[in-house]
């Protein structure tokens, strides 16, 4: 995304290829695009017909004294109109109908599409820039599926109709009409081309602003602006943004005036025309053809012509205009996905799953341009059922070994196998099945306990919840709560500690029930003796499933199978704890500085 300020940025796909991607979102709608069509031409043809009423009511009627003559054309004229307007509401309302199908098929694509790309992708984007085009650009082009489209369908077909209706009554006056048409076009062009312009500058603007606010006014933003003491900048840097939004719209909002005042100064000084070059040939000239009800029913059907090219125009610059916002939504639609499915991935049920995980000679790295491997040569193989601790400094890799596991990335040499089949030979659906885990942050929405543990198994009954959090040790809690497990937790879960939010995390995976399971310091956030008793249910979780742990306390790292000791991307030692002590290795020093006092206080140490 580009920095905030007030150039907008060039365009890199051509007009002709937006408007053909437009075009194509309406394929799958064709029914209600012809129904639309159809009403369409309906109102059209009986919309014409006041105009022809109001040649015969001013001739045949008030210049020949007729009063029944003007009684039978104003019946007949209250009746087209009232149809008219029926048609138009039928097609108003059909268009409606037509455009948000089409608008909730592109957000659901939109969605799907962002869902599907890999954790780097939303490492590096803004969470405000995503929602900005997820919403506001999606807002913006609303108006132009659900009623522009349709309204200038009409238009151009009331156009058409007024243009043959005049020529039919007299192609003089028609020519004279005619004339007057390129200085809408002019004027279209000119500021649609502007208006587009300051669009794209209006929304990264919006965009800009809108990543402000969901980083400040977070809950955790917040308290940091509480507790760093710098509330007045951060108010003055949103006062800046907002400022630089206020101009953008200023000048969005003007060229709309600007643009119709053109357009009232030309329709106003048409009828004026018409009246002078009608009056020439039926005074000066003596045409017995031109009469005044020719005239009037003449400036009628200009005024119907007009009025949809001031529409024709005005939807120019709002399209034009929102050729930004497309531009922006297949932008993200067109984002390559990073994880990709085989078209011939395998769907494997996760109850035939052995568990065996093999890491052979796999590097990675985050950013392409990166120097050095996140991880680097990394071979090693977990047995069905066995406890894999992993341990080592800070940013060793330690957490990007368990990220490839169920393919947050993919390693960008050697591979990850399954049971001995390459995980990217199976489908992503039976990955995320095969694979669980209980980070270190644990992540809740704003919506109940139950949702939130339903997030793991969606069909889970009252009784399997209960289970569950009997298992991880928060029951006790929640059955305490005003509203159990129907309690809302909270943005971000912030109505619960940071152990309890953990030990909810727990019972989510103890719900999923996962074949392999991710322990990233799954109990970092708990005080010694709840770790203790949630350790309990985790050592039941663990029991015949292949476990990858983090590990931050002795106890997890005693009883593991395989002890991964990992340091600058590199396994440097593996084997059980009495093994790597004996070594004298990176094992031993870790030991030494973090387990040491932890092993002492412990009344019983487990056998490695």
């Amino acid at each position: 995304m580009r920095p905030a300020g007030d150039k907008a940025p060039a365009f890199q796909k051509p007009d002709k290829e937006i408007v053909r991607r437009v075009v194509g979102l309406f394929k799958p709608h064709q029914g209600k695009v012809w129904s639309v069509v159809v009403t369409v031409l309906i109102s059209v043809v009986i919309g014409i017909a006041p105009s022809f009423l109001i040649q015969d009511v001013v001739d045949q009627g008030f210049l020949k004294q007729d009063f029944n003559r003007i009684t039978v054309d104003f019946v007949l004229i209250f009746v087209t109109v009232v149809a008219a307007s029926a048609s138009t509401a039928a097609y108003g309302y059909l268009g409606v109908v037509m455009g948000q199908a089409v608008m909730m098929e592109l957000r659901d694509k939109l969605y799907q599409h962002l869902q599907g790309m890999s954790l780097k992708f939303f490492t590096n984007a803004r969470t405000g820039d995503i929602q900005t085009r997820l919403i506001s650009d999606v807002a913006g082009v609303q108006e132009v599926l659900s009623n522009t489209l349709t309204d200038q369908l009409s238009n151009i077909a009331i156009f058409i109709g007024a243009i043959v209706a005049m020529a039919y009554l007299d192609w003089r006056l028609t020519l004279v009409s005619v004339v007057l048409l390129p200085f809408f076009g002019i004027a279209g062009k000119y500021v649609g081309d502007f208006a587009r312009k300051v669009r794209t500058g209006t929304q990264e603007q919006t965009s800009e602003l809108n990543s402000m606010m969901q980083e400040t006014l977070s809950v955790s933003g917040v308290l940091l602006s509480k507790t760093a003491g710098n509330q007045d900048v951060l108010i003055k840097r949103f006062s800046d943004e907002n400022r630089k939004l206020a101009d953008w719209q200023i000048k969005l909002y003007s060229i709309q005036y600007i643009f119709f005042g053109l357009i009232r100064l030309i329709t106003q000084a048409a009828p004026a025309l018409l009246y002078v070059v009608g009056g020439y040939f039926m005074i000066k000239q003596g045409d017995k053809s031109m009469t005044l009800g020719k005239i009037f029913a003449l400036n009628g059907l200009q005024i119907r012509m007009f009025f949809p090219m001031t529409g024709l125009v005005g939807a120019q610059v709002q399209i034009m205009s929102s050729f930004a916002l497309f531009q922006r939504i297949f932008e993200y639609l067109d984002m390559p996905r990073d994880i990709q499915e085989k078209p011939d991935a395998v769907a494997v049920e996760p109850r035939s799953v052995y568990g065996e995980v093999a890491f052979e000679n796999v590097y990675f790295k985050y950013e392409d341009d990166q120097e050095n491997w996140t991880l680097n040569n990394i071979s090693f193989k977990a047995e069905p059922g066995q406890l894999v601790a992993l341990v080592g400094p800070s940013g060793a890799g330690k957490t990007t070994v368990t990220y490839l596991i169920p393919r947050l990335y993919d390693a960008m040499e050697g591979r990850v196998t399954l049971d001995g089949r390459d995980i990217r030979d199976l489908s992503l659906d039976s990955l995320g099945q095969i694979v669980g885990a209980v980070t270190q942050e644990t992540y809740l929405m704003h919506t109940t306990v139950r949702e939130n543990l339903k997030v793991a198994k969606t069909d889970a009954t009252d009784d399997e919840l209960v289970a569950a959090c009997q298992a991880a040790n928060i029951w006790d809690h929640v059955n305490s709560l005003p509203e159990g497990l129907d309690t809302i937790v909270g943005e971000r879960g912030y109505k619960f500690s940071g152990g309890e939010k953990q030990r909810i995390g727990i019972a989510r995976a103890i719900l999923k029930n996962p074949r392999i399971l991710i322990l990233d310091e799954a109990t970092s956030a708990l005080d010694t003796q709840s770790e203790r008793i949630v350790q309990n249910s985790l050592n039941s979780l663990m029991d015949n499933r292949t476990t990858f742990a983090i590990a931050h306390r002795l106890s997890t790292i005693l009883r593991a199978d395989l002890i991964l000791v990992v340091e600058a991307g590199r396994v440097v030692e593996a084997g059980k704890h009495s093994e790597l002590l004996a070594k004298n290795g990176l094992y031993r020093q870790l030991y030494e500085e973090q387990f040491r006092d932890e092993d002492r206080d412990q009344e019983t140490v487990p056998v490695g």
